[in-house]
């Protein structure tokens, strides 16, 4: 459901506890054709136990065929049309480290890379490099001066940084200085109309002076900058579902886009999946809708590693019991994208999608939670953008509309 005034409109203030526990690029394929993907090759007994409790389906992030960035994949599991709302990958960096993003200002993600004698990059994440290395390593950039703008960088996590700048005339019409390959160079920051021109050649000087301070670096040695963008203005998530609203999650770019749309961003130890759901566990009472976000299913498929993808599966799944001893009323277990480590990127296949509600749901008749069985599923393929009024129906949140 995209219309999020109807939801605002329809909306109760009580009603059940939700959990919408996403897996980033959950979706996948098999290694060779007939066989298991990443979730059907992984043990589940829990998942698959809800499965059978619950109803399964699978959605589309955007439309089908178009292959989704995180941002827009996770807007439209929020009930935010993504072609509506458009959010640059920037801006929900910047947020998630805690770096405020004004409109006429503009944010970039950067990523560390490494380039070889010829300055062709040869790896796109600078080895994933720790983040206790790269922490130093934006230090050095933060002395870089610009005339008649502010410069601001913070580090993110491992080979991720944000940077935003401030200043007059600035436009985040600018394309990516990422070309998303190996053996061939960074770009420049290319302004895509005349209101950017100003911002693409202050990043483009920027990136210059960075690159000087880059080159001794053994793997950390060039950068590269992506989702140009500004302050999108989303309407605020707990005023449209009428939920206090919270997000557990690890990696901050998911912090910026649930702090965007004005969700309560809670900060804990750990990074396994049961530490996030131990978080979950203490903050209960605080809240009617847990936003749990588990990234290394994505890392995992974008390095190859089927079997490590698999793994992290295993690892949310052992968890599970804690989450459901807290008695959810409704339980959604999903991915923002699909993310296939026989392909090593974000695709356009449709996400597997688990609905466990015991009071309301209608189970359907597949036992296990995986691509085939959710092919197969009680709910069929839908938008990710519907999943919200999915979830505040089952929970006993919605009026019923018209007379």
């Amino acid at each position: 459901m995209a219309n999020l005034e109807l939801m605002k409109e329809l909306h109760r203030d009580k009603g059940g506890k939700i959990v919408l526990l996403v897996m980033d690029g959950l979706g996948g394929l098999p290694v060779e054709p007939g066989g298991p993907t990443e979730l059907e090759s992984a043990h589940t007994p829990n998942m698959d136990r809800l499965a059978a409790e619950g109803t399964l389906g699978q959605i589309t992030p955007v439309a089908p065929g178009i292959t989704p960035g995180s941002g827009p994949a996770h807007l439209a599991l929020f009930g935010y049309d993504p072609l509506l709302f458009v959010v640059g990958r920037g801006v929900l960096e910047a947020t998630g480290v805690g770096l405020h993003v004004n409109k006429g200002d503009v944010a970039a993600r950067g990523n560390f890379c490494t380039v070889d004698g010829h300055g062709l990059i040869s790896d796109r994440r600078a080895g994933r490099i720790a983040t206790a290395e790269a922490a130093p390593i934006v230090e050095k950039l933060r002395s870089i001066e610009l005339p008649g703008v502010e410069v601001e960088l913070r580090h993110v996590k491992e080979y991720r940084f944000a940077v935003v700048m401030r200043g007059e005339g600035l436009d985040p019409a600018i394309e990516d200085t990422d070309p998303q390959a190996v053996g061939v160079a960074p770009l420049p920051a290319r302004a895509t109309d005349a209101a950017s021109k100003r911002a693409a050649t202050l990043f483009n000087e920027w990136i210059t002076q960075a690159g000087a301070r880059l080159a001794d670096q053994p793997k950390a040695n060039a950068l590269t900058l992506r989702g140009f963008s500004s302050d999108p203005a989303l309407p605020p998530f707990p005023e449209i579902y009428g939920v206090r609203a919270g997000c557990f999650a690890v990696y901050p770019m998911y912090q910026g886009v649930a702090s965007l749309v004005g969700m309560d961003v809670l900060h804990f130890e750990g990074e396994a999946p049961s530490d996030e759901l131990a978080a979950v566990a203490g903050k209960w009472d605080e809240f009617d809708f847990f936003f749990i976000h588990i990234k290394k299913t994505d890392s995992r498929g974008e390095d190859g590693d089927f079997r490590g993808k698999a793994s992290v599966i295993e690892a949310v799944d052992s968890a599970l019991p804690r989450l459901m001893d807290l008695n959810p009323d409704v339980l959604a277990i999903t991915g923002d994208h699909s993310t296939p480590a026989r392909l090593r990127v974000h695709t356009w296949h449709p996400v597997p999608f688990l609905l466990w509600a015991p009071a309301t749901v209608r189970a359907d008749d597949r036992r296990g939670f995986g691509e085939t069985n959710c092919t197969l599923g009680g709910l069929g393929t839908f938008p990710a953008r519907e999943v919200m009024a999915l979830l505040m129906a089952h929970a006993g949140r919605l009026e019923k509309y018209g007379a």
